[in-house]
């Protein structure tokens, strides 16, 4: 008698057991801020220093006293020229002092006048032409940053935004989380590579491997370290001597095809002789096969062999999964509420990530054929709809839209 069927699991309480799996990495690295994009720091970063280190000009112009210029068209003496990365004397009464952008403000000096206001008169005085207020075109120190702020936390994932803010408070090198080790590989003797065979020449029922190509791509992108460990061939003694290799130095083991239950599927027995491993049956579409397990000290995942359900389960789960092990705090998708400008009629019991791309008129248009083995559908699209069970969508309907530039890097 078969066993009975385990209701379908939600996406959320999936993606809640698998987190609960991950523990962040042990293992510090130190890596120059040059290198240091996409990496996760592993400690604050705190500031020894204002930023700006002192009050300076944000205007190339004249340093003045507000007190002295009461009234435009007042004629002053120019009594010292202050360039950025050198520094003034304080600034005599009655007086102005030439000064360029970035140049420390000189003492006594209340505010900056921009050239454009500024006129040069007979005998190298200056005209000021515009009544300046108190603190005009002065950037005060500490503006940016504080002594002792912290400025990029721990867990946070670096950008290049943050590598400039670094570098601004001296940070030559900064302390991260060790990469993720992942062993890649593919199971199915209907695989065949790209430039082994030409198409001509493929045997009926061979396909080219695309899911590598793909999860490589986006197993690099995230920072990790990759070992393509290529097609392993449908016998279990070749899966079985696969998993025991990639678990020898590897954090995690990533396979797509070969999750299910069919005869020639055997990375279930092969997983559970060397470890545990759960199957997971979730309520999304694409994607619902999806297994989680250990081989000895390893993670393993093993995806849906369709391309498209191969992809959007990295995505949702994966990635997260991928993340929470580097020490990312906050891994949450994050989606915009955009315009439908199309029709979906079908709605589903399950959760369904549909390929949609923006148009000109800023709303979103729907790829015509959504099935799981179209990658066609991901190259056109430029994120996907997270459309809720049992949700239909009309034209101008308010729906949940995660670009691919969120959720691919």
């Amino acid at each position: 008698m078969n066993a009975p069927r385990l209701p379908l699991k939600s996406l959320d309480d999936a993606l809640a057991e698998l987190l609960g799996f991950a523990t962040a990495l042990k293992g510090v690295e130190s890596v120059s801020t040059f290198d240091a994009d996409a990496r996760v720091l592993a400690q604050d970063v705190v500031s020894a220093l204002h930023v700006p280190p002192q009050d300076n000009s944000s205007m190339d112009g004249y340093a003045v006293r507000c007190a002295d210029v009461s009234q435009a068209q007042g004629v002053f003496p120019v009594t010292q020229r202050i360039a950025a990365g050198s520094s003034g004397a304080p600034l005599a009464p009655m007086s102005v002092a030439r000064i360029f952008t970035g140049a420390p403000i000189p003492a006594g000096a209340d505010a900056v006048v921009m050239q454009e206001d500024c006129e040069l008169v007979e005998g190298g005085g200056v005209r000021i032409k515009a009544v300046p207020a108190p603190g005009q075109w002065i950037r005060r120190a500490g503006e940016d940053v504080t002594r002792g702020a912290v400025v990029l936390s721990k867990g946070e994932r670096l950008t290049p935004a943050a590598l400039g803010l670094a570098a601004s408070i001296g940070m030559n090198l900064l302390p991260v989380v060790r990469r993720p080790r992942v062993a890649l590989f593919s199971t199915g003797d209907e695989l065949v590579m790209p430039g082994a065979v030409a198409p001509e020449h493929m045997r009926p029922g061979a396909i080219y491997n695309s899911n590598r190509f793909f999860l490589r791509a986006l197993l690099l992108r995230l920072g990790c370290e990759v070992s393509d460990l290529g097609i392993v061939p449908d016998r279990l003694d070749a899966t079985v001597q696969a998993l025991q290799g990639a678990a020898q130095h590897h954090d995690l083991i990533l396979t797509s095809g070969g999750v299910s239950v069919g005869e020639e599927d055997h990375i279930k027995p092969a997983v559970q002789s060397l470890g545990s491993l759960d199957l997971w049956q979730i309520a999304i579409k694409p994607g619902k096969p999806f297994a989680y397990g250990r081989v000895q000290d390893a993670h393993f995942i093993g995806l849906p062999g369709n391309p498209v359900s191969s992809f959007v389960t990295f995505l949702v789960l994966v990635r997260p999964f991928l993340l929470t092990l580097m020490g990312v705090t906050d891994v949450a998708t994050k989606s915009i509420a955009l315009s439908a400008h199309f029709t979906w009629a079908r709605a589903d019991k399950r959760r369904e990530f549909l390929r949609v791309r923006r148009n000109a008129a800023g709303g979103l248009d729907l790829f015509s054929n959504q099935s799981s083995g179209v990658l066609t559908s991901a190259v056109w699209g430029d994120g996907v709809v997270d459309n809720p069970p049992g949700q239909t969508i009309a034209p101008g309907d308010l729906v949940r839209f995660i670009p691919f530039a969120e959720i691919m890097g």
